[in-house]
């Protein structure tokens, strides 16, 4: 397995909010939310934790549209991007999103029906506290859905990724690609993560050949 390779915590340039919201997600983003729905989203108001330009909230909000939806990130460039997205979208109604910091979310116990992300985790350097966060904020019986990267086991499946679903790609999204890969958990470290917090390890599968999915019903 190769060592985990930390990257900016924070993604807050325009040229990387530009790029990364420029790049083609829409697959990844439907399967997200296909698997979401399919395992439960109880009624009541949803945080997605490290937004970035509020894809996932986009996706969701256009397929349940009964949802009020709250997106937090800490980058600035990327919730700009946010916004104009949501603008254009017509969902101001229903999406919101706020500057946060993940690891200190500004919401009170028990808050939100769903707590999802989508690739925040292996841009954080210690994840448990982000983790403990989202479980924080879920109610009794709500949801918690996280989906990140996996990281590969060597370089050359690194590489192998990088060129299968990369290739249309600039050399600046590319790289940013790779470098994700490189400082996402593997399987057994977010297990132990989620059993450290007292959750289900089991919980938590790989769900493709790049993601992990923890997908827990809280259940107090």
């Amino acid at each position: 397995m190769l060592a985990r390779v930390l990257e900016p915590e924070v993604m807050d340039s325009d040229d990387e909010a530009r790029d990364y919201d420029a790049m083609d997600h829409a697959e990844v983003n439907r399967r997200f939310v296909d698997d979401l729905l399919a395992f439960y989203v109880p009624p009541g108001p949803v945080l997605d934790v490290g937004t970035g330009t509020a894809q996932i909230p986009l996706e969701l909000g256009r397929r349940a549209p009964t949802l009020q939806i709250e997106g937090v990130d800490a980058a600035a460039a990327m919730l700009r991007l946010a916004q104009r997205n949501i603008d254009l979208a017509g969902l101001s109604d229903r999406i919101r999103v706020l500057a946060a910091d993940a690891k200190r979310l500004p919401h009170r116990d028990r808050a939100f029906a769903a707590v999802i992300s989508n690739s925040i985790v292996h841009h954080i350097p210690e994840p448990r506290g982000v983790l403990a966060e989202m479980i924080r904020v879920t109610a009794p019986a709500g949801v918690v859905f996280v989906r990140d990267l996996l990281r590969p086991a060597d370089d050359r499946s690194v590489h192998v990724l990088v060129a299968q679903y990369a290739a249309g790609a600039n050399a600046h999204q590319r790289a940013m690609f790779e470098a994700s890969l490189r400082a996402a958990l593997s399987l057994a470290e977010m297990r132990q993560l989620v059993s450290d917090l007292g959750m289900d390890p089991a919980e938590v599968t790989q769900t493709s050949d790049r993601h992990w999915t923890w997908a827990a019903r809280k259940q107090g």
